[in-house]
């Protein structure tokens, strides 16, 4: 557990004081004072109160090492940006609505996608994008649809329109799942996901072109994921082969590759 190396870190770099915090959350300074040298153990008020004061959620306070974050890291986290994966207090959406306040979904063509890496959290600019509805999606759930760009995700062409449905909780992602995934570097990308944030935080994004190589994201460095849903294209795809099988069979020739690797070694 990280919860008093995180606390006092977050307090330094705000140049607030041990008086200064216990009097804003109206705790004695000692108080705070054994929490931080780890002589004394917070009860859930005082968690949600240091949770509140620094705008950081509970599970990344007392689960994440902020020691380990890069400057650029520590700084999207003091912004609101959380890095932890996992919980529905940890990043909000920000989204459209009808005349009925039912929920729009929102087009990013390919000429938005560079100015959505940055202005995916900012009111002003989801609010200047075109919106559409599909009836046939449920009402329960958000999604959005992004113009890829590219022959990384053949079948599915370049300049289709893939909708996807929004991932609060990233650990829901299953190997093999086609998403949406915007990154800190790589902006928007369309790919076949393999889950690795229990083992090593991250994600391993591949291509259904051979072609291009897998590549690893951190989860530091993700944004936001949404799971592929369909795709809308005026061309006619050079395979009618079903995308989640096209997955499926993409990592089974590599377990295959795998085990030859390793009965060779033998």
């Amino acid at each position: 557990m990280y919860f008093a190396e995180n606390i006092k870190l977050l307090r330094k770099r705000r140049g607030r004081t041990q008086d200064d915090v216990a009097q804003a959350l109206g705790l004695k300074r000692s108080t705070l004072s054994g929490y931080e040298n780890r002589v004394a153990q917070p009860n859930m008020d005082a968690l949600v109160a240091l949770s509140e004061y620094f705008n950081v959620a509970i599970d990344t306070l007392v689960k994440v090492d902020l020691q380990s974050l890069s400057e650029s890291q520590l700084r999207q986290l003091e912004s609101g940006f959380d890095v932890f994966v996992k919980g529905k207090g940890l990043r909000v959406l920000v989204s459209t609505v009808d005349a009925e306040n039912n929920e729009n979904i929102e087009l990013i063509p390919e000429k938005a996608k560079a100015g959505y890496t940055t202005g995916y959290a900012d009111p002003e600019y989801i609010n200047e994008l075109p919106v559409f509805h599909l009836p046939f999606l449920s009402k329960d759930k958000k999604y959005r649809t992004f113009q890829i760009s590219g022959d990384s995700m053949l079948p599915v062409p370049e300049g289709a329109w893939v909708t996807g449905e929004y991932l609060q909780d990233w650990t829901t992602v299953k190997t093999g799942d086609a998403c949406i995934v915007v990154t800190l570097d790589d902006g928007v990308v369309f790919k076949i996901v393999e889950n690795r944030l229990e083992e090593h935080r991250e994600l391993i994004l591949h291509s259904l072109n051979p072609q291009f190589e897998p590549y690893s994201v951190a989860a530091a460095d993700i944004r936001e994921v949404w799971r592929f849903v369909h795709y809308i294209s005026d061309d006619v795809p050079e395979s009618t082969a079903d995308m989640q099988n096209i997955a499926r069979s993409l990592f089974e020739l590599k377990n295959d590759v795998k085990r030859i690797k390793e009965h060779l070694n033998r």
